[in-house]
């Protein structure tokens, strides 16, 4: 089975393949000429929890988590399943 550093690992690496993809995607985005290739590249889908405020008379409390995920965050994650499908299962 899986070891609790290699699940840490892969969370992660998980992670971090999608904040790269998005930075990426969205860069290359920015040089693309309006088109297809452009829309594909910087559009990007928004899942999670929007953030609202719960207020007490003396204690604010905000809570929200938000994924933005793009293309590029896509192809990012599934390279980083394939490697540690290869490697470590």
């Amino acid at each position: 089975g899986l070891k609790r550093h290699e699940i840490v690992f892969l969370i992660v690496s998980l992670i971090l393949a999608a904040v790269a993809g998005g930075l990426v995607g969205d860069i290359i985005g920015k040089f693309l000429p309006d088109g297809a290739a452009k829309t594909l590249f910087q559009e990007s889908l928004q899942i999670g929890l929007k953030p609202f405020t719960v207020d007490f008379f003396a204690i604010n409390f905000t809570f929200g988590f938000m994924f933005k995920i793009n293309f590029v965050s896509v192809l990012f994650l599934v390279m980083v399943v394939i490697y540690f499908r290869w490697w470590y299962i």
